[in-house]
């Protein structure tokens, strides 16, 4: 009897403690749920903001917009301010400091920095895409264990509400996964489409093109030479 009292004991003592880790962890997990909420109402609203700056009235093409920053370096602050987001931005400051101290390697130095800045900016996204359904399954199964409990004890009203707590972490993890990844999606499209532009500019106004004709650049109601 000894023999099998010790196996015994070890197991619940193990289910005790696996019980404590799992109710430890319901209100942080709950706490998690919000957050990764926020963030994709941060990361959308920042989305919309790039979409209106990207067709609003007036507003023109990434590829336009660099050539008439590489070709008047000097204004390149005044030009970028019609970039549509500030990474774009960003690399159009740093390539119109490349093509003042002369391209070549600063410039595909720049260019290498803005990638880099991309992908930072996909992976908040990302993460999103994966901790959502993560943090909802947690959160779902985590209130189930007193639920049951509560179930057996006969207490049906406890078990509706840890049940209403399972089912709104399930259904907050499905929209930040979903949601995440339509997101990241769209920024993946729409930073390649950027990222051509920029690489099409620089070899356009590279020393090595054919540049027999006077290009002019309308940015902003402006004529850039």
């Amino acid at each position: 009897m000894t023999a099998v009292a010790v196996p015994l004991a070890a197991s619940d003592a193990t289910s005790d403690a696996l019980s404590g880790i799992s109710a430890a962890l319901e209100v942080p997990v709950h706490l998690a749920a919000i957050t990764v909420l926020a963030l994709l109402a941060f990361e959308l609203g920042r989305l919309a903001m790039e979409a209106w700056r990207r067709v609003r009235p007036g507003s023109d093409d990434v590829e336009r917009i660099a050539t008439a920053a590489l070709a008047a370096p000097d204004r390149a602050n005044e030009i970028a301010r019609a970039a549509p987001g500030p990474l774009t931005e960003r690399a159009l400051l740093d390539l119109a400091d490349a093509s003042r101290r002369g391209g070549g390697e600063a410039t595909e130095h720049a260019l290498a920095d803005y990638e880099l800045r991309i992908q930072r900016r996909l992976d908040r996204t990302r993460v999103l895409v994966r901790a959502g359904p993560a943090i909802g399954l947690m959160g779902t199964l985590i209130p189930l264990a007193p639920g049951l409990s509560a179930l057996g004890d006969g207490d049906y009203k406890l078990l509706a509400g840890d049940l209403q707590t399972a089912f709104a972490a399930t259904v907050v993890g499905m929209l930040v996964g979903t949601t995440a990844y339509a997101v990241t999606l769209a920024r993946t499209r729409i930073y390649t489409e950027y990222l051509s532009g920029l690489e099409r500019a620089v070899a356009a106004s590279s020393p090595g093109a054919e540049h027999h004709q006077r290009v002019e650049t309308t940015v902003g109601g402006e004529v850039a030479a």
